[in-house]
């Protein structure tokens, strides 16, 4: 589930390094769509969740899962997918507000870590 060493490290961008060119503008730029995209992809997931609304529920945590992988949170991708599948199968739907509520803590660290790895970037 949760990587806690990740939470502790900075970020793993070698997918966006790698994707940008290696470019330091280009990777702050990404991490500030990030960042200002996310909050409104888990507010949107979260009112679905709050809905009962397995359809939306499933297609939010689709849309989000791969931003996590660009930053180095392949640990919130995978739980991102598994609400994804349970809610998309209609299985352990009582999970699915438990893994989201573990999964908006982290989302919480990450937002500390984008900054790090920004200062980082534009020294």
């Amino acid at each position: 589930m949760i990587d806690q060493n990740i939470n502790n490290h900075p970020l793993d961008l070698s997918y966006l390094r790698e994707m940008s060119g290696d470019s330091p503008e280009f990777m702050v730029e990404m991490l500030e769509v990030f960042q200002k995209q996310t909050p409104i992809y888990m507010a949107d997931l979260e009112n679905a969740i709050a809905a009962e609304d397995w359809k939306a529920t499933s297609e939010f945590s689709h849309k989000i899962k791969p931003t996590f992988h660009y930053v180095g949170r392949d640990d919130l991708r995978e739980l991102m997918q598994t609400i994804e599948r349970n809610s998309r199968d209609l299985t352990e739907l009582a999970k699915i507000p438990e893994d989201f509520a573990i999964s908006k803590k982290w989302v919480a660290r990450l937002y500390e870590q984008l900054e790090e790895a920004k200062v980082e970037l534009l020294k």
